[in-house]
């Protein structure tokens, strides 16, 4: 995810579950698309890193966070999106039912992202304060929707989990860092420096939850960080592809029009800007979103090398797969710029994750700049914030269709509440 860079712990119970597997094939990019995944589920066999929930389905990882499974501890719960507004330093509080502002309260200056706790009790505002040295970590309660009191934090750009839930990992992206700390306290465990990784800001984790990889925003690069050994064990640079998509002064789809990708034209851009990361069902790939490459990596994530790209749209930039396992939706926020226009002409590729093809387009009608966000509990509603317009976008997952809410000053990582699954990994709600 772009951005302006002047810059609990407790035990997951384990439930039975019928889930839809979903399994990735080789795919290079000689363009052989992978085949679907057979339809029953198939018990696990992966061996996880101590104190990691167990994987129930080594077909499906997304298993656990399908519809209808919402922790019982989550009941109580308010059904909420948080929305973190990066320039006006506050959170605005949405009911999604009414779609209308209900609370909003100030934090510490830069709320970049909302990230769910590993035990799911507390929400973090992660104000990274803009390169100084100022910034904190904001508690929400999800109970009653209000914010705890700060806790001095140094940089923390985003934030995500050990898959033990042992640590929260405060990406301390100005300083190429990566803070393990206390997940209730903070306090800081140990460090692992990413020297390599200018703008390490996204990441996802092995199936097995051994290594992560996170993305490196300015270098167009990837860090692969073994998770066991605490350390980086490489890098890897990010293929451009031969052409992108043309930014132009504003095509932007009028309602009810089909969103279609525009021009393409050489790709002069000598180094890509990844984003968000997202592992596959099977846990066999990566798919790395590209801003600037206007695409999908596909990285085999054992091997640590590219394996394949899928174009979608101009300024690819989030990642979130649907509640079944079978789709992913890409956010393209409609420009290559860090700091992008108003009504750009932004909008939502919807992947097959068994083919690898794009199988849907959703616009934002008379333009816009979606950027991060979740998919609803039950999986209807794909919610993101309009980086650039002050807005949230609420897009119905059946037919695309778009409604909009007011929020403050540059809204970033939103994310909504309640969501199934047994424990965060972090960032805008990654749960397993």
């Amino acid at each position: 995810m772009s951005k302006q860079r002047n810059l609990k712990r407790s035990s997951a119970a384990v439930g039975m579950v019928l889930a839809v597997a979903v399994a990735i094939a080789a795919h290079s990019r000689s363009g052989a698309a992978p085949s679907a995944a057979a339809g029953t589920p198939a018990p696990s066999a992966v061996a996880t890193v101590p104190g990691m929930p167990p994987v129930v389905d080594s077909r499906n990882v997304y298993s656990e966070t399908a519809a209808g499974k919402v922790r019982p501890e989550l009941a109580g719960d308010l059904e909420r999106v948080y929305v973190p507004n990066l320039r006006s330093n506050d959170v605005y509080v949405v009911d999604p039912q009414t779609l209308k502002v209900v609370d909003k309260f100030k934090v510490g200056p830069g709320p970049q992202h909302i990230v769910p706790s590993w035990d799911l009790r507390t929400l973090w505002v992660t104000n990274n304060a803009e390169g100084r040295n100022t910034g904190s970590l904001t508690p929400i309660d999800p109970r009653t929707g209000k914010p705890g009191t700060p806790i001095a934090v140094d940089d923390p750009y985003n934030m995500y989990a050990t898959p033990d839930g042992k640590s929260a990992i405060v990406v301390a992206e100005a300083r190429k860092r990566l803070d393990f700390r206390d997940p209730v306290t903070m306090a800081l465990q140990y460090s692992i420096d990413v020297p390599g990784c200018p703008g390490v800001n996204h990441a996802d984790f092995s199936i097995d939850g051994r290594y992560a990889i996170f993305t490196c925003e300015f270098t167009g690069a990837l860090v692969k960080v073994d998770l066991v050994e605490r350390r980086a064990l490489g890098y890897l640079k990010l293929q451009m592809p031969a052409t992108r998509f043309k930014e132009t002064a504003a095509p932007r789809t009028p309602p009810g029009k089909v969103w279609e990708p525009g021009e393409t034209e050489v790709c002069t851009a000598t180094k890509g800007m990844p984003q968000d990361i997202r592992i596959s069902p099977d846990g066999k790939r990566f798919y790395v979103a590209d801003m600037h490459a206007d695409g999908v990596h596909v990285i085999d994530g054992d091997a640590f090398k590219e394996i394949g790209f899928i174009p979608t749209s101009i300024g690819t930039h989030g990642l979130y797969p649907s509640r079944d396992g079978k789709k992913l939706y890409v956010v393209n926020r409609g420009s290559h710029k860090i700091h992008g226009p108003k009504r750009a002409d932004g909008g939502v590729t919807v992947i097959d994750f068994a083919t690898e093809k794009v199988v849907a387009r959703w616009a934002v009608p008379d333009g816009g700049s979606p950027d991060m966000g979740n998919v609803s509990a039950d999986g209807r509603w794909l919610w993101l914030a309009g980086r650039y317009d002050d807005v949230i976008y609420r897009f119905d997952t059946t037919s695309g269709e778009v409604a909009k809410v007011k929020v403050g000053a540059e809204p970033h990582g939103l994310t909504v509440w309640p969501l199934p699954g047994r424990y965060s990994l972090g960032h805008t709600g990654n749960l397993r």
